[in-house]
């Protein structure tokens, strides 16, 4: 007589099929959160100033000069806006409206890995002004030298 075996701990087997549909959200979610897609404006600063800290020189005293044109993403804080670089290692931005009513506002620490802050930063720029941060090598460290 035969018998037929039921294995009761079935496995979850995809077909070939799912495993490319699976495999092709993957690839698109990678490729969004590489984008900035989900990046505030005050991480977009940080990461400049990471990408400036790596293009300084090694010498000591060598300078760089960080341009960042917008905090702004499509729709995100596209008017005038106020700025803090803590000496404590706090980049934070408040976006405004233009009648200069704050509508949010965005933080991070992430950029203190690369530079050090020796002062407190606190400015305000009007709509599409370029930000330059001014950065020096002193010792092993980036320092931040100006802000304006």
């Amino acid at each position: 007589m035969l018998r037929k075996t039921v294995h009761t701990n079935c496995e979850n087997r995809r077909t070939p099929e799912s495993q490319r549909l699976w495999l092709r959200y993957l690839v698109v979610l990678v490729l969004i959160s590489g984008c900035g897609a989900f990046t505030d404006a005050a991480t977009r600063i940080a990461y400049d100033i990471e990408a400036g800290a790596g293009k300084l020189g090694k010498e000591e005293g060598a300078r760089y000069s960080i341009q960042h044109k917008t905090p702004s993403a499509a729709g995100q804080c596209t008017g005038p806006y106020s700025l803090q670089i803590d000496k404590v290692g706090a980049l934070i931005i408040w976006c405004k409206d233009e009648s200069g009513k704050t509508v949010s506002s965005h933080s991070t620490s992430y950029f203190a890995r690369f530079v050090d802050t020796p002062q407190t930063w606190i400015l305000d720029k009007p709509a599409g002004s370029i930000l330059t941060i001014d950065i020096e090598r002193r010792g092993n460290r980036a320092v931040i030298t100006e802000v304006r």
